[in-house]
């Protein structure tokens, strides 16, 4: 597999692929949200958490707040980074009504709690949101790439100019979120970005990383006349 620079963590809330991850020697972290929790089934957020951070070890894992109040997300950040020193607390970059989590964001990292920043997706915002976390606590800032790909805007630009605006801080990392595509790892470790998150259907292709296009284009070939032949077609 190709050598890549930029941190594997893997984004979801499957506590059975979770498991099966843990033994991945290439998947450094975990991500969560609350959407795809609910997606897996997961009804009591405690419970789950906890499930999780005994599977994972010391790795890092990041859990996210859920109200829509700034200073209930405040209590709900003490409360998750509660549960071990390797949790990262995910913040929305704003609520709902556009309100920004700047201050929410300064006094948690200020005083020990390690913040993921999520749904970033402007510069402006990771700007801001450099100058609340430097000097604070070990941090990240997710930037949503993929969404911004779906735009049709491509977040290459963007990712290397976010990491210039972090520049040397020890403590802030950026992480490359919603990626698409196997392409997009190659793209965040040739920048050096510190991490991406990688959901199950794209971390099943990282076999494929420096695969030999001639013998891909054959097993290809093979697969279309394997799939004709199983369906009996005939002209």
């Amino acid at each position: 597999m190709k050598q890549l620079r930029t941190k594997i963590f893997a984004d979801g809330a499957d506590l059975s692929a979770i498991a099966a991850l843990c033994a991945n020697p290439a998947i450094r972290g975990f991500t969560t949200n609350p959407t795809l929790m609910r997606k897996a089934g997961v009804s009591d957020y405690e419970a789950f958490a906890r499930s999780a951070l005994q599977l994972v070890g010391d790795r890092p894992i990041s859990f996210e707040v859920f109200s829509d109040e700034l200073d209930e997300m405040e209590g709900q950040a003490r409360t998750l980074a509660g549960w071990g020193a390797n949790v990262y607390v995910k913040i929305p970059v704003t609520n709902t009504r556009r309100e920004p989590a700047d201050d929410l964001v300064r006094r948690l990292s200020q005083s020990g709690v390690r913040v993921n920043v999520t749904a970033v997706m402007t510069l402006a915002q990771v700007e801001r949101l450099a100058k609340c976390l430097r000097g604070g606590a070990p941090s990240n800032i997710s930037i949503f790439a993929g969404r911004i790909a779906d735009t049709g805007i491509d977040p290459l630009p963007m990712m290397r100019k976010a990491l210039e605006l972090i520049g040397s801080s020890p403590t802030i990392e950026i992480i490359w979120a919603s990626p698409r595509e196997l392409l997009n790892l190659v793209q965040a470790s040739e920048i050096g970005c510190h991490i991406i998150t990688v959901t199950a259907d794209i971390l099943a292709k990282l076999p494929l990383l420096g695969r030999d296009l001639d013998e891909y284009s054959l097993d290809t070939v093979k697969m279309f006349h394997g799939d004709a032949a199983g369906a009996g077609y005939r002209l």
